[in-house]
């Protein structure tokens, strides 16, 4: 495995509806990605679809398996190029759908997640639960793990991966414009306090009257932002991270005086109310 990986998040604006149109973007910005040196290159929530859908019905012609075509699609492209892609799709499933994000890799599909937490906005009003706990891929180029947009609001979701032993978390989001705190702030706590690298791709442009932000984020294992996207261009951002900065949990500031473990210092003996239905009364 790699020791220093390039990676690239692409702020795009998908176009509703024409998944075409929107594939042969991606093929676009993932070549010029690839030209710069991007070995992992993730794109927006609903990259290939667009998200301000009104109803499932209207959605579900859009919805795909995967693997399918699209994942196909996709390998040949990651072949070709020899990198891993991480992108947001609506994936069928029997009579489920959900909003999904493919890890695709030279050699085909590596896994996939199922957002967990849906907001009542766009599509996520009309689709299933992600039914799968969160995974952690790993890959030549680092241990990988995947959530989608509102998912990043939910502490509990990065610490799972972290303990699984990713290195970086890869977040397709679709922030509205209002949400600018979570590219502010949200992203590098995630990072920091979990010592994992972040890769924030969201979109831009305006679907059905909806805003989106921008501002997608690349932080790195401790905080520090790498690069940050400007609210309304279609632009790529790019930064090298040291998957060792994600390896190393105990933080040595001065031997023996100082030293900081994220991990072994947790009490989760104590932590077992935030896995209860409902609010816990006050004691």
């Amino acid at each position: 495995m790699k020791d220093k990986v390039k990676v690239a998040a692409v702020q795009m604006e998908p176009r509703l509806k024409k998944k075409d149109e929107n594939m042969d973007k991606i093929t676009i910005r993932a070549r010029e990605a690839a030209g710069e040196g991007a070995e992992l290159i993730v794109f927006p929530e609903c990259a290939l679809t667009g998200y301000m859908f009104n109803s499932r019905k209207e959605a579900l012609p859009y919805a795909e398996t995967a693997p399918g075509p699209s994942t196909e699609r996709l390998t040949e492209l990651c072949h070709e190029l020899g990198l891993h892609v991480v992108v947001g799709m609506l994936e069928v499933d029997g009579d489920r759908c959900f909003n999904a994000a493919v890890l695709v890799g030279p050699q085909g599909l590596v896994g996939k997640y199922r957002k967990t937490h849906l907001p009542f906005l766009g599509v996520d009003r009309f689709l299933d639960h992600g039914d799968k706990s969160f995974q952690v891929y790993r890959t030549p180029i680092g241990n990988i793990g995947m959530h989608i947009c509102y998912d990043c609001n939910f502490p509990e979701s990065a610490r799972i991966m972290a303990l699984q032993g990713a290195d970086i978390l890869a977040l397709p989001t679709n922030w509205p414009t209002g949400r600018g705190n979570i590219s502010l702030y949200v992203i590098n706590a995630r990072a920091l306090e979990n010592l994992v690298h972040v890769v924030a791709a969201d979109r831009i442009g305006v679907e059905r009257s909806s805003i989106f932000l921008g501002m997608s984020k690349i932080a790195r294992a401790g905080g520090d932002t790498l690069a940050e996207g400007s609210r309304d261009n279609e632009e790529t951002l790019y930064a090298e991270v040291n998957l060792a900065d994600a390896r190393q949990k105990h933080i040595i500031i001065k031997p023996g005086e100082f030293e900081l473990d994220f991990i072994g210092d947790r009490r989760p003996e104590l932590y077992g109310r935030i896995t209860y239905l409902g609010m816990p009364e006050p004691m």
